[in-house]
């Protein structure tokens, strides 16, 4: 009986495992293929072969199933933000700020169609999927120290809170790709614009 016990659960949670394993490598090369936009839960769920349950028990939407897939790469980019603040920590805030700005945009590049589904997780709602991505927290508290600490030393007098909502929504998938694919300005340019805008503006 005691085995019994104790190989259960290990059971379960290898199941548990191979499942997600499954799932991951399926959603990825179905948004490969066909991008995340154009691929549904259901289509996910049979591509892994598993049953739709099971893939909503795990992931309620598909900006879940993102998340996870670049999870490494977000904390990869955090750590590179952190590093990134401490070793230029005697910079004046608006020259940090262009620097995480410039790290966001590589990382937005690289990672777009996950990103577009992270953010994106809401069809009908999706300025609600990007300020409840854990992207955005992180970022925008990262941005309100840095505007404050703009204000306190650079003797601006901005709101924060606002000045780092717009600065995200202009990084958003929309508009990001709005400017890329319509505007056709460049990563650089793009990066130069926002500085202009946000950063150097008296």
């Amino acid at each position: 009986m005691n085995g019994t016990e104790t190989t259960q659960p290990r059971s379960e949670r290898r199941d548990a495992t191979e499942n997600r394993q499954r799932i991951l490598s399926a959603a990825l090369s179905l948004f490969e293929q066909n991008g995340v936009e154009q691929v549904s839960m259901n289509q996910i769920a049979n591509e892994a072969q598993v049953g739709p349950g099971t893939l909503y028990r795990r992931y309620r939407n598909k900006g879940e199933l993102c998340l996870d897939l670049i999870k490494d790469n977000v904390d990869l980019l955090f750590k590179d933000i952190e590093t990134y603040l401490v070793q230029n920590h005697s910079d004046l805030p608006s020259q940090r700020l262009k620097g995480i700005l410039s790290l966001f945009i590589r990382f937005r590049e690289k990672k777009a169609q996950l990103l577009t589904g992270v953010e994106g997780s809401s069809s009908t709602n999706p300025l609600r999927s990007l300020i409840q991505s854990p992207v955005f927290i992180e970022l925008h508290q990262l941005l309100v120290e840095l505007f404050d600490e703009m204000n306190a030393t650079e003797q601006t007098y901005f709101n924060s809170v606002f000045r780092a909502d717009m600065l995200l929504t202009a990084l958003s998938r929309d508009f990001y790709s709005f400017q890329r694919d319509v505007r056709g300005y460049s990563p650089e340019m793009i990066l130069e614009q926002l500085c202009a805008l946000f950063i150097l503006s008296k």
